[in-house]
């Protein structure tokens, strides 16, 4: 049985252009700043779409906030519906695609913004449990799917 597509026809914004860091920047020391993680994590592609997580707004580099002192990064990220099913699936692949990035005293904290999907407590607290982030990257078929859309070429 093939399901349908939960939003079959959503908004598709063009590509940013990539920043090019100046040399001079003061954030190209190892300072951990928003632009770096949001050129991390754009090109994650959409679970449902083959479309890019920046093409369909899911998140912007406003969307994401750093704060070096106490070692918290947090990316806030918007589904393109209020009844997405794929919103873990998103937050899974942005955790995923950080976990190596950048040193282990930094908190790394997945949300979905404020009034944007239905479940919004269940998913965010989905997504910041450690057991059951682990607990679900052990499914086969969610870790292909994650993978996938991490590494996927289609963009």
């Amino acid at each position: 049985m093939t399901l349908g597509l939960i939003n079959a026809n959503p908004v598709v914004h063009a590509k940013k252009k990539r920043v090019a860091r100046p040399l001079d920047d003061p954030h190209a020391d190892d300072a951990v700043d928003p632009l770096e993680i949001y050129d991390i994590v754009r090109d994650i592609r959409d679970p449902e779409h083959p479309y890019s997580l920046e093409q369909l707004s899911v998140l912007s580099e406003e969307s994401i906030t750093v704060d070096e002192k106490l070692g918290r990064i947090l990316i806030t990220f918007t589904p393109t519906i209020q009844h997405c099913s794929m919103a873990t699936v998103i937050g899974l692949c942005l955790r995923e695609k950080l976990k190596d990035c950048f040193p282990a005293h930094f908190k790394v904290d997945i949300k979905v913004a404020p009034g944007s999907h239905a479940d919004e407590e269940a998913v965010n607290k989905q997504l910041n449990d450690k057991e059951r982030v682990a607990a679900a990257l052990e499914n086969p078929n969610l870790r292909q799917l994650v993978t996938e859309c991490l590494y996927s070429s289609e963009l």
